[in-house]
């Protein structure tokens, strides 16, 4: 009996369990990315004009892995409100434990929804590559690519779809209310649906990362600060257009510097 109440107690902790597991899973991305993330990071600080390495199956799938984990680094912490709202909606619908369990479910639709993204990300890395268009260090060796890229992703913070995507993902209560389904499938389905709105929001902020350096930790720390930023303050929509005037600017003399 008693071991039975100590799991109840547990259960009755599973926000607290969330957010802890959450976190962890946080804190070990950004552990795997500050020790390279399986790159021979030394080689790309005292190399980093050299050609990027020759691409084979092994090292498609360890840049498919550096993306993922670094999309969970960057954007599981600004999910981290709606995943736990989520879980205390549950908590009053079912078990402990089924609450428990739909909340996993429903982060992982999450995450698995980045994992789309990194796989693109890591067939445009590819092709730029194949270009020359990139160096050992990940990073654009073309200015006039750099600056189209910084011109196209703060256009991209004016436009319709940006806005509405943002306006999800800032506001957990509204996704909830207007996408809820019930059940095991239901979560993954929202899940899925909520890493689509983020996707939406941030896929533009990501790319930037081939302009600083896909493995720059300075350029990842920004970026995932700038996002959480973005969803969590109360100015996000005005810090967004004016990370989008920035943007602009920065691109425009970086293209003005290579004609």
């Amino acid at each position: 009996m008693q071991g039975r109440s100590i799991l109840e107690h547990l259960l009755h902790r599973d926000r607290l369990i969330v957010a802890i597991g959450t976190a962890a899973v946080v804190a070990l991305a950004w552990a795997y990315l500050a020790a390279g993330a399986g790159m021979d990071t030394e080689m790309m600080t005292d190399m980093p004009d050299m050609a990027p390495m020759p691409w084979t199956p092994f090292y498609g799938v360890l840049l498919f892995v550096m993306w993922w984990v670094m999309m969970v680094a960057m954007m599981a912490p600004s999910a981290v409100p709606t995943v736990l709202l989520y879980a205390t909606v549950k908590r009053k619908q079912e078990t402990a434990s089924r609450a428990a369990i739909d909340t996993w479910i429903f982060l992982a639709g999450y995450l698995v929804t980045w994992a789309g993204f990194s796989l693109a990300a890591v067939l445009v890395q590819g092709a730029f590559e194949r270009f020359g268009l990139l160096s050992m260090a990940m990073a654009s060796t073309c200015a006039i690519l750099g600056g189209g890229v910084l011109i196209a992703a703060g256009l991209y913070q004016f436009t319709p779809l940006k806005q509405a995507c943002l306006r999800y993902c800032e506001s957990p209560l509204l996704f909830l209310s207007r996408h809820w389904r019930p059940g095991t499938r239901g979560a993954l389905r929202m899940g899925l649906r909520h890493g689509s709105y983020c996707v939406g929001c941030c896929w533009f902020l990501m790319v930037l990362l081939f302009v600083g350096g896909v493995m720059n930790l300075a350029w990842i720390i920004g970026i995932a600060l700038y996002v959480a930023g973005e969803k969590l303050l109360p100015f996000g929509r005005r810090l967004s257009y004016a990370a989008g005037g920035v943007l602009i600017l920065s691109g425009t003399i970086v293209l003005a510097r290579a004609i």
